[in-house]
């Protein structure tokens, strides 16, 4: 049975949170945060206390390079470059570190290799810049893993023809951004569709690619979050009148059946 991980098991370079699952229960699954450009771990460390997802360890990875000029926050990309139009900052500048940090020294070194987790009890959660960043991470990985949660975040444009000739990518993904003003385009979600077998893809009835403002934005993630993670003590007893995807794995473990018990926790 894989352990929670420890704040000691990683390098010592790397800054993160780690939030256990609720009342004790077993870490059958770890969920791995990533923040947006310009922010820190904090944010979405408060966001992981306020899910308390069942059976499942939070791990909030802070992104690993500052922002210049003193702007504070920290940046996902291999360089920083600025939009000759908007004068913005440029979300899509590579993510060949980052993603080097992701699967190497978070997923194999730590949750793999010390913590003796399977691939399919992984899963990800990144928000803009670090919704590209986790999409980049789950490419390098050929086993399934638990699932990749973007919002706001398409695939990095270095990776634009990936998969052309090869098997496409099992880890099922969602992706989510505003009916307009979203980087989540047609020609996004199609680039999406070249390169992983499922797709689920929301449309918010709003403008931009901003983080769930209310329970109907949320109720899509947590619904994808109830199919993908699983679970040793099986369905909680308040949750049995939701009991729509429950079934035992090869190694005992049951998938999370209850869309209602997830949903009411938010």
């Amino acid at each position: 049975m894989p352990r929670q991980p420890r704040s000691s098991d990683f390098e010592a370079n790397l800054q993160l949170a780690i939030i256990p699952p609720p009342a004790s229960q077993p870490p059958v699954n770890v969920l791995v945060f990533f923040h947006g450009l310009g922010d820190t771990k904090d944010s979405f460390a408060q966001l992981a206390q306020q899910l308390k997802l069942p059976e499942t360890v939070c791990i909030c990875l802070q992104a690993p390079s500052p922002l210049p000029f003193d702007l504070g926050g920290f940046h996902w990309g291999d360089d920083i470059t600025f939009d000759q139009f908007t004068e913005t900052m440029d979300y899509d500048t590579g993510f060949e570190k980052s993603y080097r940090i992701i699967s190497g020294e978070i997923v194999e070194k730590v949750l793999l290799g010390k913590c003796e987790y399977k691939p399919r009890n992984i899963l990800f959660f990144g928000f803009g810049q670090g919704g590209m960043a986790a999409i980049a991470a789950t490419l390098n990985f050929k086993n399934e893993l638990g699932g990749v949660v973007s919002i706001g975040g398409p695939l990095p444009s270095s990776l634009l023809g990936t998969n052309d000739n090869e098997s496409k990518n099992q880890t099922p993904i969602i992706v989510l951004g505003g009916a307009s003003g979203s980087l989540i385009t047609q020609s996004a979600l199609t680039s999406l569709k070249r390169v992983f077998k499922a797709v689920e893809y929301v449309k918010w009835p709003r403008e931009g690619d901003g983080m769930p403002r209310n329970r109907e934005e949320m109720i899509p993630v947590m619904k994808f979050l109830a199919r993908r993670l699983q679970s040793r003590s099986g369905v909680p007893g308040d949750a049995t009148e939701s009991v729509q995807y429950a079934h035992k794995t090869d190694d005992g473990i049951e998938e999370f059946s209850t869309k209602r018990h997830l949903i009411e926790i938010i």
